[in-house]
């Protein structure tokens, strides 16, 4: 697996490459992976392996101010993140990739294809978030209570609340070292975790669907907690294509890697 760097005008933005790894059919373009929040590209390890032996070419990017990438100067937008993968692009001689977001990182996938129509092929949303505005209101002040209860305290207990919550978010059978890992990498973020659900539950998806003109999946698994949206997606653009995972939450693609890795392969090549 390659790793690297690229830099855009906010800083430098890591990156996972298995270039090296595959020979993608003729034609065939890259697949860019873009996590949710507040997690990095490892959110995708699981799918690594089945990805490549199906000849996928991913590049896995961390949002600026998680995993390994520099945050922005001032708390972001979603439409602020949309450059950053446009420079792993850049980066490395890609002028056009398939592009594939999860929760957060689909609202980045929307940008992307908005801001950058010619370097976008096909788009895979995985989890949309097409809110009315009641419920954006919610979702902020859900958020800011969530926040909240997440500061660092001396005793540790931010850690052990936000580890028991995952576990519930999980369903049955919990892995203990995939929630690990999602936790430490909520608080070793470069740029405060918070960031990727303010920048989230601000963006208007509602809006930005009915602006793409891409070949698109709607991508969902019905234990998601926002499998609702992606309901609601689909009738504001039928015109998507639209595939449910049955099970799993919000961690599919650690539970049920291959079943999401077929289903990812089965929309890019048409099949």
């Amino acid at each position: 697996m390659g790793r690297g760097y690229a830099r855009y005008l906010q800083g430098l933005v890591h990156f996972q490459d298995s270039g090296g790894l595959v020979r993608p059919r003729p034609g065939e373009r890259p697949l860019v992976l873009l996590h949710q929040s507040p997690q990095s590209t490892r959110q995708f390890e699981s799918a690594f392996k089945p990805l490549v032996a199906r000849g996928i070419r991913f590049i896995a990017i961390d949002t600026p101010g998680f995993g390994f990438s520099d945050p922005t100067p001032t708390i972001p937008t979603v439409e602020d993140w949309a450059p950053a993968v446009v420079a792993v692009l850049d980066h490395l001689g890609i002028q056009q990739a398939d592009v594939l977001g999860h929760h957060t990182g689909a609202l980045i996938a929307t940008e992307v294809a908005l801001q950058h129509p010619e370097r976008v092929g096909r788009l895979i949303l995985n989890g949309p978030f097409p809110v009315n505005e009641a419920e954006r209101a919610e979702y902020i002040a859900a958020g800011d209570q969530r926040h909240a209860a997440g500061v660092a305290l001396v005793d540790g207990s931010h850690m052990l609340k936000s580890f028991e919550t995952r576990v519930r978010m999980w369903g049955t059978d919990p892995d203990p070292a995939i929630i690990t890992r999602s936790i430490a990498e909520k608080y070793q973020t470069l740029g405060p975790y918070w960031w990727g659900h303010h920048a989230a539950f601000r963006y208007d998806h509602t809006a930005a669907l009915k602006r793409l003109t891409h070949r698109t999946l709607i991508l969902t698994n019905t234990g998601d907690d926002i499998y609702e949206l992606a309901l609601r997606a689909r009738t504001l653009r039928p015109d998507f294509a639209y595939v449910e995972i049955q099970g799993g939450s919000h961690d599919i693609v650690d539970q049920q890697p291959e079943a999401w890795s077929d289903a990812v392969v089965a929309f890019l090549r048409g099949e």
